[in-house]
């Protein structure tokens, strides 16, 4: 691997309010690219920080009754926790307050001034508080910035302008080349296609932000300020090979940012990724609408690495949905029920019967260069799909080969040898789990490591890697069965949920309920709701079928290798000409809008019973 430097940033935060979930999304983002090169020995520098010279930060702190600096430190400190708490690996942290970056600002323009790329006119129009920005007419919707869903004010004032419009055609060629993905490269493509006006880049008599060198009474706007942090938080780390960045301000950094640099006789950035919004309801998050969600409040809930992979898990380039209770079914069902799982049973099998070293034959079916390719084109969620359909074939594998019953050394070493893999791909994603997986199976987090083989040491079986959230194994089948109750305190309706039929409460008693992985799950013919699933329910009854309308809940994928409940004494029924042999359980809302699978521990043996 070649040793070159590799310079990566997140855009700065506002620090108006507090940070949201789409600030951590941006931070992860950047964090699994630094790391990413960081596998592949670079030298990265990762820089993050706050933008603390905005008009709105003034506005924010006034509201609060305390000071603008007070205030501004306040919440830069919250940005800070933010990244610490998320294991965010960032080597510098800018500030736009300090003497260090005014001094750059001043260095950058006077350079421009030199070009007489900058002049001196008045300017009428409209301004959005929100965006720090001239908006025109045709840029509103129903009177509103988009943005920001209110109507700007009318603003006119004498301003220093910058002459966007001389570099409209190295701006053209500049977006061809460096913008990801294609839709926001083909965003600012077609706006470069009208007319390009110069940009004002001050404000005048404006109490906070950086003066504007030479001239009393103005001070810089703050997206000139701001862009500027790039060069002067880099030290010697300049040209940054990656921008990452939110869809809102692709703008600003995809024509003035590059104008700024061209002007001004620097080198241009390699690449502006620029991803979509973490939505909340199908809604960009919004105080007025309450559904902003903090990622410091989850990390007093969850675990970092679960917030981290359930982020990572939605659209690296497209708006996503996210909800705290999406982050508990991707921390149960994916990192739980499949990589936790896989890691528990390989490693107390390893303790109890010891490995032998072989060929490992199962690693071929790791799609590497895939992996690869994807993670070079920023495919962050793609990446997560086939390392985890990596981690489906070794549970998949362990299940065919039983080593439990054939104590195979050999292909419990062709296991861990993979658990090998997975752990180093996935470090910068979960890297906190990564590590953990690293010492129990004794190995190095280095892309080198995958093609060496896993040196074999005394094993002894993991500790829970994840916890399940929302269910207790001490339940007894009494607890269960009340929350199965609806208020009037009778039983819940399971038709088109379970298997057709009512549960009769006077004998849940008489239930023999084991715990049982679900193996293949498959389409029936005809029926809008039903699957057709094949369970393994241990050694004592072995394969059962059972017909379960989950349909409208769980995708086939999400289902299979899933751990579950079962009814195994039911007496069986026919349906769509299939026999069902019993069912599963789950606990569903009232209207039956929402349904969820009871899960036990992934560490216990199949076939337990429960209660």
């Amino acid at each position: 691997m070649t040793n070159k430097t590799f310079y990566i940033t997140t855009a700065i935060d506002y620090v108006n309010a507090e940070p949201h979930i789409g600030h951590a999304f941006e931070k992860v983002v950047a964090d699994v690219i630094a790391r990413w090169n960081k596998l592949q020995g670079k030298d990265v520098f990762f820089m993050t920080g706050v933008d603390e010279n905005a008009q709105k930060n003034v506005q924010a702190a006034q509201a609060a009754g305390v000071s603008v600096k007070k205030f501004i430190n306040n919440n830069a400190q919250l940005f800070e926790k933010l990244c610490k708490l998320l294991n965010i690996s960032y080597d510098k942290f800018v500030r736009t307050t300090t003497k260090e970056h005014t001094l750059v600002v001043h260095k950058i323009l006077k350079k421009m001034l030199a070009k007489k790329d900058i002049y001196k006119d008045s300017y009428e129009g409209l301004y959005c508080t929100g965006c720090e920005s001239y908006i025109t007419e045709k840029g509103l919707i129903n009177g509103k910035c988009p943005e920001h869903n209110k109507k700007p004010e009318h603003m006119k004032q004498e301003a220093y302008f910058f002459k966007l419009s001389k570099y409209k055609k190295d701006l053209i060629k500049f977006a061809k080349k460096h913008i990801v993905p294609e839709s926001k490269k083909k965003e600012i493509l077609s706006r470069l296609e009208g007319d390009l006006r110069d940009v004002c880049i001050t404000r005048k008599d404006a109490e906070w932000g950086v003066d504007f060198p030479g001239e009393k009474g103005f001070k810089v706007w703050v997206w000139i300020d701001a862009l500027i942090n790039y060069i002067s938080g880099a030290e010697k780390h300049w040209p940054a090979n990656l921008h990452v960045i939110g869809k809102g301000i692709n703008w600003f950094h995809s024509v003035i940012w590059p104008a700024m640099l061209m002007s001004a006789g620097y080198a241009l950035p390699d690449t502006l990724l620029v991803h979509g919004y973490v939505n909340v309801g199908g809604k960009k998050m919004s105080k007025s609408l309450g559904n902003v969600i903090s990622p410091i409040a989850l990390v007093e809930k969850y675990d970092s690495d679960s917030i981290r992979y359930s982020l990572l898990r939605g659209s690296t380039f497209e708006d996503f949905d996210y909800s705290e209770e999406l982050l508990i079914s991707r921390h149960n069902n994916e990192l739980a029920n499949k990589l936790g799982n896989l890691i528990s049973r390989v490693s107390g099998l390893i303790e109890k019967n010891g490995l032998e070293k072989c060929e490992n034959k199962l690693i071929k079916k790791l799609k590497l260069k895939n992996i690869e390719k994807l993670m070079d084109n920023y495919g962050l969620d793609k990446v997560l799909n086939e390392i985890f359909a990596f981690i489906d074939v070794c549970n998949e594998y362990v299940q065919n080969k039983k080593p439990w019953e054939t104590k195979d050394k050999k292909v419990l070493y062709e296991v861990a040898d993979s658990i090998k893999a997975i752990a180093i791909l996935l470090w910068p994603f979960i890297p906190e789990t990564s590590e953990k997986i690293a010492k129990q199976f004794g190995f190095k987090i280095d892309l080198k490591e995958i093609s060496k083989p896993l040196k074999i040491i005394k094993m002894v079986k993991s500790p829970i890697l994840f916890k399940k959230i929302g269910f207790k194994q001490e339940q007894t089948k009494e607890k269960i069965s009340s929350k199965l109750k609806d208020k009037t305190n009778k039983p819940k309706k399971l038709e088109g949920i379970m298997t057709m039929t009512e549960v009769n409460f006077d004998d849940w008693r008489k239930l023999d309920l084991r715990v049982a992985e679900i193996k293949s799950v498959e389409e029936i013919e005809g029926a809008d709701k039903l699957y057709k699933i094949e369970l393994d329910v241990g050694k004592e009854i072995g394969k059962r079928i059972i017909c379960a309308g989950l349909k409208e809940y769980y995708s086939k994928e999400d289902l299979k290798g899933k751990r579950i409940i079962y009814f195994a004494n039911l007496t069986s029924r026919k349906m769509r000409g299939i026999e069902s042999q019993g069912m599963l359980l789950a606990a569903s809302t009232a209207d039956n809008e929402k349904v969820i699978l009871i899960t036990p521990e992934s560490d216990i043996e199949l076939g337990s019973r429960v209660g």
